[in-house]
């Protein structure tokens, strides 16, 4: 980076240390020497005797924006770490009617490698253990249905919840669950509000659930070897029209904590969330949330008035990006990226597009615009460009919200989300219903099947969903510590699954040299920013940035590298997608930006996929061709392996079917850089 005003700084320090005896010069608000003659009357106005103190003085120098790292040989030593940051266990209200009984205990035993059973009964194990885990329970109801199955407790006698007595017991493990949880909560918010039900009982439980959920991450927490964290869901909806509000809760430490978390039931506006959570930073409890699925949020999650219906302002985008620096752009639910409405110029726009509201009832679709990440960092820029704050300047994660406290990133064994409402290839819709139950719902519920065929197969959304994702940070530990500030600075990037490692650098002085020399990494950190980082102007020159992939040893090879690029003119927003690096000794088109074709296949009878096509590694540093050094814009990574079945392919195949006509049969694995935001005139 540009220091230009060290050698001027210098100078003056050595220059004031070195004269103790010399008046100190008084400097005017024009920057001139001040003279002992009394002042004229024309100056009268500006003498202390006469005018108000200023709150700001106009100084000899006008401080400069320029920024430097300090440490750029510690900073080359991050480190790949990841995790998952949105677990269900027991303690949800929706995990334990969908037969769930793992403890966050059990979630984090997973997370190192361990073997929990699935409430069908099956058994699940990672691929390869992870390096963080949290566990996210609904605060809204948290234990409660736990609590209510033990006809022991004060809470199952005062509710008389003869209905789901003794579900904790294994044989009670049975389809008929889920119809417990609808008048379950009809039954709490009756009691509460008629004061049959006292709100220090409901504190109560979840108080104890709570307890315990700390209580299991202190004991799995192992600095340098496996991170926990403090965490819950506060799962709020829109009104009226029931829109996904939804935010994972994280806390940096678990010394001092509240004795409960907040919830939808405190209050249904994220806005008193982010008060909560101000209130409690004055009290030294560090937390930051993390919006999650945008994509079924029906616009609501990045509209551009508040809770009120208000236009946003400087106040709410603060608070928003205080509380709010991350966003989860992808997850078993569908990838929030973008949506082939908002972006057509975007061949990899579709990708595991999950298109209805979330937790709303039936498959009503959702509004793709106010919904996506691409779209809402265009609108913080179109914010910027009139003056104010942006309340989307996010970086990315990746997460599973996983209902079984198993995260389920491998499509050739995918657990699914919600237990036994999704155990097998017929629920799901991977594979045809028996021929009795087709006919029968043909008959009943025609809208909830859909004919082909090979037969009936069920059409909810199960269907969309997806075996993603994960968070990845660069940091220097395995540590709380660590990641939370990577968290913070948001050196941040998502996977859909797959644990492939990207960096991202922005700078003015990267050459192809410096990919190959051995302080590649020191060069990128003390000569440029990473990822979730400004980049600020330097002159008219053109940005430089670093893009280094590495495949999954596990998965498929890589097939390009992307930046995806936004900007606005104006205020009015545009897109593009850059191949920047392609594999097998491809060359990027000039004029369409594109990789040409490597020729990488699957076998959809077996889901085998070509040999020797794709790169282990892929390295560039990427000019910006079109570069306006007076146009405020953003850039973040985009990469893609070869192709690989989906699971509901694997699924088929497993079955003995060919898979279903209506969802490819093949994604394209991929992982999501935090952004780099250029900013002119802030040089």
């Amino acid at each position: 980076m540009r220091l230009k005003v060290v050698t001027l700084l210098i100078g003056l320090v050595l220059g004031a240390c070195g004269s103790k005896t010399e008046p100190a010069q008084s400097v005017n608000d024009s920057g001139g020497e001040n003279s002992s003659a009394s002042p004229s009357n024309n100056d009268v106005a500006s003498t202390p005797s006469q005018a108000a103190p200023s709150r700001t003085q106009q100084g000899l120098l006008t401080m400069p924006n320029d920024i430097f790292s300090a440490l750029p040989a510690k900073n080359a030593t991050r480190t790949a770490f990841f995790g998952d940051l949105h677990v269900h266990t027991t303690y949800s209200l929706d995990a334990f009617a969908v037969g769930t009984m793992a403890t966050p205990s059990d979630a984090y035993r997973y997370a190192l490698g361990d073997t929990i059973q699935h409430p069908a009964g099956f058994d699940m194990t990672l691929r390869v253990p992870l390096d963080f885990y949290a566990v996210t329970d609904h605060a809204m109801y948290m234990g409660m249905l736990f609590e209510g199955a033990d006809p022991s407790t004060e809470l199952a006698r005062i509710m008389n919840l003869d209905y789901m007595a003794n579900y904790n017991a294994p044989e009670n493990l049975v389809p008929e669950r889920p119809a417990v949880l609808g008048r379950f909560v009809g039954d709490v918010r009756r009691m509460i509000g008629d004061g049959t039900l006292s709100q220090d009982l409901v504190h109560d439980v979840i108080h104890d659930a709570w307890k315990d959920t700390v209580a299991a991450a202190e004991q799995y927490n192992k600095p340098g070897q496996f991170t926990t964290f403090v965490a819950y869901e506060y799962t709020a909806f829109s009104n009226p029209d029931r829109g996904n509000l939804h935010r994972n809760v994280i806390f940096r430490d678990a010394d001092k904590l509240p004795a409960v978390p907040f919830s939808s039931l405190h209050s249904r506006n994220p806005e008193d969330l982010w008060d909560w959570m101000d209130s409690l930073r004055d009290e030294g409890i560090e937390s930051l949330a993390i919006p999650h699925n945008s994509n079924g949020s029906g616009g609501q999650m990045f509209k551009l008035v508040d809770w009120a219906g208000n236009p946003l302002d400087d106040a709410y985008s603060s608070q928003r990006i205080r509380n709010e620096p991350l966003m989860e752009i992808t997850q078993i639910k569908g990838t929030s990226e973008t949506h082939p409405l908002l972006s057509d110029n975007d061949e990899w726009a579709g990708f595991e597009i999950m298109p209805y509201y979330v937790g709303a009832g039936g498959n009503r679709l959702s509004e793709p615009s106010g919904g996506y990440a691409r779209e809402a960092l265009l609108n913080g820029l179109s914010f910027e460009d009139q003056g104010m704050k942006n309340p989307f300047e996010f970086g990315f994660v990746g997460a599973s919200d996983t209902h079984t406290a198993a995260i389920g990133d491998d499509e050739s064994d995918f657990y699914g989300k919600l237990g036994l409402a999704d155990a097998t290839p017929q629920q799901t819709g991977a594979v045809p219903l028996s021929a009795e139950e087709g006919e029968r719902l043909l008959q009943n519920r025609p809208d909830s099947v859909k004919e082909f065929d090979a037969g009936v197969y069920a059409n909810g959304d199960d269907i969309t969903f997806g075996a993603s994702g994960i968070t990845g940070v660069w940091a220097e530990d395995n540590t709380r510590e660590s990641i939370y500030s990577a968290f913070r600075r948001k050196e941040t990037f998502a996977t859909t699954g797959t644990r492939i490692k990207v960096r991202f650098f922005g700078g003015y002085d990267f050459t192809d040299e410096t990919l190959t020399a051995p302080d590649l990494l020191e060069t990128a950190y003390s000569d440029g920013v990473s990822m979730g980082s400004d980049l600020l102007p330097n002159g008219d020159r053109a940005p430089r940035f670093i893009v280094w992939a590495t495949q999954d040893a596990l998965s498929a090879p890589l097939q390009r590298l992307q930046v995806v690029k936004g900007w606005t003119v104006d205020g009015e927003p545009h897109e593009q997608v850059f191949d920047v690096a392609c594999s097998d000794g491809l060359a990027v088109d000039p004029q369409s930006h594109r990789c040409g074709d490597n020729g990488a296949q699957v076998n959809l009878e077996d889901c085998s996929i070509s040999a020797d096509v794709g790169a282990a590694e892929l390295k560039t540093v990427w000019v910006d061709p079109e570069f306006d050094p007076s146009v405020r814009a953003f850039y973040y990574s985009r990469v893609l392996e070869n192709p690989t079945c989906r699971w509901s392919t694997w699924d088929a195949i497993n079955e003995g079917y060919e898979p279903r006509p209506d969802f490819p049969a093949t994604i394209q694995e991929r992982a999501f850089t935090s952004p780099i935001w250029y900013r002119p005139g802030t040089g």
